[in-house]
């Protein structure tokens, strides 16, 4: 077999080079780097021989032999729809351990938006590749349960007959469990899958049925996927305070002070990018985000238990951890936490985003539970001044790849560009930057019609060429060191029709209302959400999404707890949120339309005479052109004519001395006034 034969040249090769590893441990270690992103592979020989010298040229080569390994090792992922005798099988195993039901949902134990490979059981069980769903598994239907973004697709992925499409919001998994279970049936959750409020929500569905809701350990489709995944193995390093702006033990003491404030011995942390940011490090175990797979557990001293693979610990890692952060097997997290219980302590959960199988280990150890929400979010989410320093920083240097790109892109249309080509042209111009460290999400780029689905993700399938005529939506980002950016344009590709020039002008005053929104302290982003839907709602249109999400320091793209959107959120607005800011409009089956820049809360300096509150006002990050040919001045009011103007001259100031000759006289002509 390939894959043995070269774990044989592997271990021959470096034990050549001074590094002894059995073929065993070497085998377990590229199992785990396979299951990582591609991007998180380059440092998987630093992890099995931290201090080892080796030259660039056996490194290479080390790394052609893994890359082969690798290409055989197959996680049965990716057939769409998927084989059906993987459905059978699960029913024998439900039977097998006395289930009527199954839920299983797209997730994992750490409650992430990106999950490994190894976590992606809906796409295994039926072929669905969306972020978002559920599947509930009886003995005789199954039914699996998307978003309003993911109808079209999941009926192309998956086998309709054997799994009956849902809307996840207007068809809900707790009403489907109620109508199709009766009494005395067990329905079989894994707790490691739901949060606390999650299973509630799923055991008061079983109840209106007369069923059970029970707790099953290990998953059961994790018993019958032969291939599945490794867990993944990325290189944790560590985030300098260059970077982070405070010393991780600064954020532990604080957050302890936090617990003791509230009568808690020990906090639970199960967010991985909580964790990514208490103690100032960050890996590369998911897609697009850099987060390290893990748990741990704060204790009111600020002393903390991590409980982490430790492989992927590289030696600058260990180095700045200190004495206070100890280091754990990840699999003994739930065992420390029963004993926490046992020794009597009160432990500080949050229900809504830490999976219910650790309530059950604190309550089996008979400890006090603290149910409340992580005491990480809003510092987190409240950006100091070093991180806000490094995104402006991070922001002028991606609006210099993407104001070339959007140079290109017109041009290139001529001759035969598609969707896909523009998503490789983008990341090209970002790559190699200083800091860059990868995309923040899978760039959007859907050209006409394409563009009208909110979150379309171009594919061999669905590529479209980009034609004179269209409107191109961009969404894209990257991650860099200094910070994350998100930023969408749109751009007509020939000349625009009246209508979306009026519709893309509608957006954009929406654009400009929060741009230039001042409100009090204590306003949250659902009050600020109808300034963005105002002109739209005036001319009979809306979008079908939120206005804003909250947005991380080299972590996560989505972050809360700040958002603008109309759902209610409780969590006002504070300096320092950095959030989002797009409206859109979709015309089904002809045109997208999105405008997104980042904007960071901060005090209003120029207070209002007679002003009788404290004032917040946003700060736009983002620096990149609107494209004019889509810009009806008509319908514009002097004031947003003014700051269209004043937005494109700092566009043009900041960007010009990061930008090729050609480039910089394009932007100037395109930045022109109004």
């Amino acid at each position: 077999m390939t894959g043995n034969t070269t774990i044989q040249e592997l271990s021959s090769k470096l034990r050549e080079n001074g590094i002894s590893a059995s073929e065993t441990d070497i085998a377990s270690l590229l199992a785990g780097v396979s299951a990582a992103p591609n991007e998180s592979r380059d440092d998987w020989i630093g992890l099995l021989a931290p201090t080892a010298g080796i030259s660039k040229a056996v490194a290479a080569d080390l790394t052609a032999l893994a890359d082969r390994y690798i290409a055989d090792l197959s996680d049965g992922l990716d057939q769409s729809p998927a084989p059906p005798k993987r459905l059978d099988l699960l029913r024998a195993e439900m039977r097998r351990l006395g289930l009527s039901g199954l839920v299983i949902p797209r997730t994992d134990e750490y409650q992430g938006e990106y999950i490994a490979r190894r976590a992606e059981r809906v796409q295994w069980l039926t072929g669905f590749s969306g972020s978002a769903g559920v599947v509930v598994v009886g003995l005789e239907k199954a039914a699996i349960f998307v978003d309003g973004r993911y109808t079209l697709q999941v009926r192309d992925q998956v086998d309709t007959v054997r799994f009956e499409p849902r809307h996840l919001i207007e068809q809900p998994v707790t009403d489907w469990i109620a109508d199709q279970f009766t009494s005395g049936d067990k329905v079989g959750y894994d707790p490691w899958l739901h949060t606390l409020h999650g299973a509630g929500h799923l055991n008061r569905a079983a109840s209106r049925a007369g069923a059970e809701l029970v707790r099953v350990a290990p998953n059961p489709v994790d018993a019958i996927w032969p291939d599945q995944p490794a867990a993944p193995v990325a290189a944790i390093h560590p985030h300098g305070e260059e970077f982070a702006g405070r010393s991780s033990a600064q954020k532990r003491r604080e957050i302890a002070d936090k617990l003791s404030e509230q009568g808690a011995d020990a906090l639970a942390v199960t967010a991985t990018d909580s964790i990514a940011w208490l103690i100032n490090v960050r890996g590369g175990d998911v897609p697009n985000c850099p987060l390290p797979l893990s748990f741990a557990i704060l204790h009111e001293d600020g002393s903390l238990n991590w409980f982490v693979d430790d492989r992927k610990l590289t030696a600058a890692t260990r180095a700045a951890l200190g004495n206070s952060i100890a280091i754990h097997p990840e699999e003994k997290f739930a065992e420390a936490l029963t004993r926490l219980g046992q020794d009597g302590k009160t432990v500080m959960a949050d229900p809504a985003s830490a999976p219910s199988a650790i309530f059950d280990a604190l309550h089996y150890g008979g400890g006090k539970v603290i149910e409340a929400a992580d005491p990480c979010l809003l510092p987190k989410a409240c950006k100091n001044p070093v991180e806000i320093d490094g995104t402006r920083a991070a922001h002028r240097r991606d609006g210099a790849a993407l104001t070339r790109f959007l140079k290109w892109l017109p041009a290139a249309a001529d001759d035969g560009l598609t969707e896909l080509d523009a998503i490789a042209h983008l990341r090209g111009l970002r790559d190699g930057g200083e800091h860059f460290r990868g995309a923040s999400f899978d760039t959007i780029a859907g050209a006409g019609p394409n563009g009208a689905v909110i979150h379309y993700r171009a594919s061999e399938a669905t590529n479209r060429k980009i034609e004179d005529g269209q409107l191109v939506l961009v969404d894209s980002g990257g991650q860099y060191l200094d910070g994350t950016t998100d930023v969408t344009r749109t751009i007509a590709v020939g000349e625009p029709t009246d209508e979306m020039r009026t519709r893309y002008t509608l957006v954009l005053k929406g654009h400009i209302a929060i741009a230039t929104a001042r409100f009090p302290r204590g306003v949250t982003g659902s009050q600020l959400d109808p300034l963005a839907r105002h002109p739209l709602w005036q001319a009979g249109l809306d979008f079908d999404h939120g206005t804003g999400h909250g947005v991380g320091s080299y972590l996560n793209v989505h972050e809360g707890p700040q958002r603008i959107a109309k759902a209610h959120n409780a969590v006002a607005l504070e300096p320092g949120m950095i959030l989002s800011n797009e409206p859109g409009y979709y015309k089904t089956g002809e045109y997208g339309i999105r405008i997104e820049n980042l904007v960071v809360v901060r005090a209003v300096e120029d207070r209002p005479e007679g002003a009788e509150k404290d004032m917040l006002e946003f700060e736009t990050l983002t620096l990149a052109p609107y494209d004019r040919k889509l810009i009806d001045k008509s319908l514009l009011t002097k004031d947003e004519i003014a700051w269209v103007d004043s937005y494109h001259k700092r566009v043009r100031e900041t960007l010009k001395p990061l930008v090729d000759k050609d480039t910089a006289k394009w932007l100037a002509d395109v930045t022109k006034k109004l």
